[in-house]
């Protein structure tokens, strides 16, 4: 056993790693973990924050104060592995970082193959958090191993086999870099019975002649002294001046930015290349080239029976080792397979800033427990950093809509917060969809900053999957999307959420709704924003708040079986936003345009097969827009609707549907609500909302229409009698276009 200065580990040469005392104590602490079913105002993300936390602190409310977890550097890498080479010898075996500390019960074992380093460190930076959610084993070379890769496969096989056995309903999760990432191939080819997850970074499935063979050829005829005269020559030792500028440099700037290509990489190892060079020897050099030969032979010949589920991640500036045409066999050839890149990154991905691999395992919804992928059990809540990324992807659109909440008490008033909005599950959202749903991530970023509570979309099963060859967009365009919380909507997802007393929002408007028409009447009142009639703008009135919903729905009795509160919401300010200019019939009379949106179509996963007409019409396509002068964005939440007691009243169809034609009534009480209401909104426009924050702070609260006077505008007036306004104007504007 080894015990390094700043990593303690354990090291074997057997299956299992030995774990000290040290590890003993770490694994018997309350362990870290982030429930996906509480509410996260029970967890602490901090990194000196540990267990529990009192309920009324909410982790999100000061996102804008929180800081990237402090992970180690290239520089500890090098220090530790140069630590490793003071006992190095004999044959490969396993480590388990005890950094790692505690994990949450029923975690995956994650065995992390190296790269042409062969030290076993490459996740160094990675460990804390990856040992939250992990069992962690980590494969380490000796300098003067000289294994043929068949027998480092064997080794590999025999974990895993021992692992399986052990948890046969558990996968195993295999990480691999370059080299690694071959062996890992080769171990699920011979594999295919076992669950095996891959996560490759910048694999290496056949040998560059381009690059490899003369390298392989140049290092057979230098002498063994050169790397000793480079060292001496250049002053690269520690403590040496070029050493001092070159480690002051990798200190105070990202790697990513210094250089380019493999010159970077070079440039941000100079200060250590001591170290470099005791882990790289010549002949371990030449010996490793000749493993990444024998290895990419032996995976390519039996690649095909790989049945791994597999996420790819690939750097744009590895100019070392990547084939392009081999990331398009691999996609074609593995069944399972996403590609994930990282174009301003490198070959050495995992020890880079900017690059977190929990972080990218929650994007790919690539993490679970079981035999398959639980969305609600399997979810990890993100941390206080990640939702500030997130929210900060959204500042401008936030700037430039400045959206107004507001939301209704038991009392019926009408308050401009989420105060109405009750905090505990199960509760159902039910609203109108905007184009292409441009009020989802705002509304899940309310919520969470506001009121601690983490939406569960059920979003169309194209967000989340795609078939090889298929036109439908990369996954990578619905990360914010599946950070957030997002589910495929299916009828078992919403059953599981609700019996978690999960948040969820639901559509039924559907892909209908969201990709709707352009407008049916157009009115050019350019001077007068309102009818001086029924007070309404009738300037692009079409589909745009129009809801699309079936005749009927399942949505009521399932609630009411878990007692869940249904509140219906209105959005309102799309076309304050953009104008549709390009809509799905003038698409379809363009032949090319057609057939694409044929095949996307029939890529997806067709939902409402049931329904006839427009509601049946699901066909994916995207509207031509113009954006408009940014207007404001509306939400008005209604009074919720109890289903609490109410099982047996509504497991009858035609009172559940009772039920569910109120909450449509109560969507489009909503919209009308803030359609009238905006108009006497100072501040719908984007130049008086920034004049404001500018006197005022670009932090302050904008404000809106006034309340109360709204409440005595909506509510004095007969509603038959604003009903029979708007048909009179209506049927006046029907005759001028006539």
């Amino acid at each position: 056993m080894y015990v390094g200065g700043l990593c303690s580990m354990a090291i074997t040469d057997r299956i299992c790693p030995i774990i000290s005392s040290v590890s003993t104590r770490a694994y018997n602490l309350d362990f870290f973990y982030r429930n996906s079913i509480q509410r996260s105002t029970s967890v602490a993300y901090g990194p000196r924050l540990r267990g529990k936390v009192k309920g009324t602190v909410n982790p999100y409310s000061f996102s804008e104060a929180a800081q990237p977890e402090v992970r180690k550097s290239l520089n500890d890498f090098f220090v530790e592995a140069g630590d490793f080479l003071s006992t190095d010898g004999g044959p490969p075996r396993w480590f388990s970082p005890l950094e790692c500390g505690a994990r949450a019960p029923g975690s995956p074992l994650l065995l992390y193959l190296p790269g042409i380093d062969g030290t076993g460190l490459g996740l160094i930076r990675h460990h804390r958090r990856l040992g939250e959610i992990f069992d962690i084993w980590c494969l380490h070379f000796p300098v003067s191993d000289r294994t043929p890769s068949r027998d480092i496969v064997k080794l590999i096989e025999r974990t895993v086999r021992s692992e399986y056995h052990r948890f046969p309903n558990r996968p195993i999760y295999i990480v691999g870099e370059s080299i690694g990432a071959c062996l890992a191939l080769d171990v699920a080819a011979s594999n295919p019975d076992i669950d095996l997850v891959l996560i490759l970074a910048n694999p290496v499935t056949r040998f560059n002649n381009f690059i490899l063979q003369p390298l392989s050829g140049l290092l057979e005829f230098l002498p063994d002294q050169v790397p000793i005269l480079i060292e001496e020559n250049f002053g690269f030792k520690h403590g040496y001046p070029l050493a001092t500028v070159l480690e002051t440099i990798l200190n105070g700037a990202d790697v990513a930015q210094i250089g380019r290509g493999i010159f970077g990489d070079f440039f941000a190892t100079s200060a250590n290349l001591s170290t470099l060079i005791r882990i790289l020897p010549k002949g371990t050099l030449l010996w490793k080239l000749h493993l990444l030969k024998s290895a990419s032979a032996s995976i390519n010949s039996h690649m095909y029976t790989v049945k791994a589920q597999t996420l790819i991640l690939l750097s744009g500036r590895d100019q070392w080792l990547l084939n392009k045409e081999d990331i398009e066999r691999l996609l074609c050839t593995l069944p399972k397979c996403e590609v994930r890149r990282f174009k301003n990154n490198g070959q050495f991905l995992f020890l880079e800033d900017g690059v977190d691999l929990v972080t990218i395992i929650k994007f790919a919804y690539f993490y679970r427990r079981g035999k398959t992928l639980d969305y609600i059990s399997d979810y990890i809540m993100p941390t206080p950093f990640e939702f500030k990324e997130f929210e900060e992807s959204q500042k401008l659109v936030t700037a430039a809509i400045s959206p107004a909440f507001f939301s209704t008490l038991e009392n019926g008033t009408i308050v401009r917060s989420l105060a109405g909005i009750p905090s505990e599950g199960p509760v159902i959202y039910v609203g109108n969809h905007m184009l292409l749903g441009i009020e989802l991530l705002q509304l899940a970023i309310h919520l969470l900053k506001e009121k601690n509570i983490m939406l569960r979309g059920l979003a169309h099963p194209m967000m989340f999957s795609k078939t090889v060859g298929s036109k439908l967009p990369d996954m990578q365009m619905f990360d914010s999307v599946r950070i957030g919380g997002a589910v495929p909507v299916s009828s078992l997802n919403f059953y599981k959420l609700l019996r978690s007393k999960a948040h969820v929002l639901l559509y039924p408007g559907g892909v209908r709704e969201a990709l709707h028409r352009k407008v049916m009447l157009c009115i050019f009142i350019i001077w007068r924003p309102s009818c001086q009639i029924c007070g309404y703008s009738h300037f692009l009135q079409g589909e745009e708040y129009k809801l699309f919903w079936p005749q009927h729905s399942e949505f009521v009795r399932i609630a009411s079986k878990f007692g869940a509160k249904i509140i219906p919401f209105g959005v309102v300010g799309e076309d304050d936003l953009c104008q549709m200019v390009l809509d799905y019939n003038d698409q379809m009379k363009i032949p090319f345009i057609k057939n694409f949106i044929q095949e996307i179509t029939q890529d997806a996963t067709k939902l409402r097969n049931g329904e006839e007409g427009e509601l049946g019409n699901q066909d994916l396509h995207v509207p031509g827009i113009i954006p408009k002068i940014p207007g404001r964005l509306y939400v008005h939440f209604g009074k919720p609707i109890e289903t609490e007691g109410k099982r047996k009243e509504l497991n009858d169809k035609e009172r559940a549907h009772d039920v569910y034609l109120q909450v449509k009534s109560e969507v489009e009480r909503c919209m009308t609500y803030l359609k009238i209401q905006r108009e006497s909104d100072h501040y719908r426009n984007i130049f008086p909302r920034f004049l404001f924050s500018a006197s005022h702070g670009f932090s302050s609260q904008i404000p809106t229409f006034d309340l109360y006077q709204a409440f005595e505008n909506y509510g004095g007036e007969d509603e038959s009698k604003t009903s029979q306004r708007g048909k009179v104007c209506y049927e006046m504007l029907i005759s001028l276009v006539n």
